[in-house]
């Protein structure tokens, strides 16, 4: 299952280099999908409220139907995952959110936006499961920041395409139309997944890739400690500390992207007195710098593994970087010109996803492909849980128009998050359930 390379546990990984950049692309566009198809409604807030006659706090609640149903279905995701494998589990959970998004185009009431938004949470999750098992499995140590980043940075481009698509969109044809338009977009990217992914793959092959190591299979085999058996891993993985602290770092750390993703949009038109089409013109440029972020932040812990740093330890020493750049989003409640606003916001979007990606990358780094999916679902339904409670707090520290203690609220948590990786790393370290703690054994 792994070996160890320059005393560290690595995985084996099966993918060609040509397939292997191949599905990472399609996964690109699956995640610009996921969120275009998430971020609608963060964009069209106004007017839809004013549509259905929703006030602030049935808005936030709808945001908050959406994370629970997302907090839910991430473990059942990793499962699902694991268990069908990355090929049909994807094409499940495309299929599911893009009907569901679909479907939000009828809505005619708080309820029944509600009730669609539940089911676009369901299904979304598993883009995430999925990437990160094709990474781990496909992709040696020294390039999974960088493909992650890679894949992730889709989510930024949606997050960056999604103000000006979904504005223009909504302004052309009605609001409704880019509920349509956008989920008929994910049918039409499964026919690209169902004909791209080789049959088969994912199955580990017998050879470590050649970028993954120079040593020889048989030395690797010799080396390579006995992973443990499938049979009851769930319930071992649920008792896992390791499992836990990063849970509580990404449930810490994921609010702050939440605000800025489903709040920051509404900031500038309730609270600036920006038009939609100024929003539109505008809110993109945050995204841009999470992008950067997503993949400026793969490639700094990519770049310390090349210069022979241990791989978890260039994740989080790049991790506590972003968590001290993440808190100067506190000087938005000192209410700065427009062009500072958005700067500030451009850095705490930048630090997120530099923080994000290199926890991802750690849990990759950290547990073996064959139940990554399984581990990815816990942390992500971390994400949105922390981003749930992080929902309501907001709604009501926002209902009177006020969004000053929230900026102050999301600045404190990264260096919080930090603490609690640092805590995985050092579990980590005992675990029989982790690659690290089985070298250790």
């Amino acid at each position: 299952m792994g070996g160890v390379v320059d005393g560290q546990a690595v995985e084996r990984v099966s993918g060609s280099g040509k397939t292997r950049w191949v599905l990472l692309g399609l996964l690109f566009f699956s995640t610009v999908i996921n969120y275009l198809d998430r971020q609608a409604l963060s964009i069209l807030a106004t007017t839809i409220q004013a549509d259905l006659d929703m006030s602030d706090i049935e808005y936030a609640r709808v945001v908050q139907v959406f994370l629970f149903a997302y907090a839910a279905a991430y473990v059942m995701a990793g499962r699902i995952t694991d268990w069908l494998g990355a090929r049909v589990a994807l094409l499940l959970f495309v299929g599911w959110w893009s009907l569901a998004n679909i479907a939000t185009g009828f809505v005619r009431s708080a309820v029944e936006l509600g009730a669609a938004r539940f089911a676009l949470g369901l299904g979304e999750p598993g883009n995430y499961t999925v990437g990160t098992k094709v990474v781990s499995e496909q992709f040696p140590p020294r390039q999974r920041g960088l493909a992650l980043g890679l894949y992730t940075a889709g989510a930024m481009i949606g997050a960056t395409l999604a103000p000006p698509l979904i504005g223009g969109i909504a302004i052309a044809y009605g609001w409704r139309a880019a509920f349509w338009i956008t989920g008929l977009a994910g049918l039409v990217w499964m026919i690209g997944w169902w004909w791209a992914y080789p049959r088969g793959a994912g199955k580990q092959s017998t050879a470590v890739a050649a970028s993954a190591s120079d040593a020889s299979p048989a030395d690797e085999a010799a080396a390579a400690p006995t992973p443990p058996s499938m049979k009851g891993v769930w319930g071992r993985l649920a008792r896992d500390r390791t499992v836990w602290a990063l849970v509580a770092s990404r449930a810490v750390a994921d609010p702050v992207w939440y605000f800025y993703l489903f709040w920051f949009p509404k900031y500038l038109g309730d609270a600036r007195g920006m038009s939609l089409m100024a929003v539109a013109s505008l809110a993109w440029i945050v995204y841009v710098a999470a992008d950067i972020g997503s993949v400026g932040g793969g490639l700094i812990s990519g770049g310390l593994v090349k210069r022979g740093m241990d791989p978890v330890q260039a994740r989080l020493r790049t991790m506590i970087g972003a968590a001290c750049l993440a808190p100067v989003g506190i000087f938005v409640a000192l209410h700065p010109p427009i062009p500072v606003l958005l700067g500030l916001a451009c850095l705490v979007t930048f630090a997120h996803l530099t923080y994000q990606i290199n926890l991802t990358t750690m849990t990759v780094d950290l547990f073996p492909s064959r139940y990554i999916a399984s581990v990815a679902g816990l942390v992500g339904c971390g994400s949105a849980l922390g981003g749930m409670v992080s929902a309501q707090v907001v709604g009501h520290l926002v209902a009177g128009g006020n969004f000053d203690r929230a900026f102050v609220l999301m600045a404190v948590l990264h260096p919080i998050a930090v603490v609690l990786a640092w805590i995985a790393l050092r579990q980590a370290r005992r675990s029989p359930m982790t690659l690290v703690g089985q070298q250790a054994a």
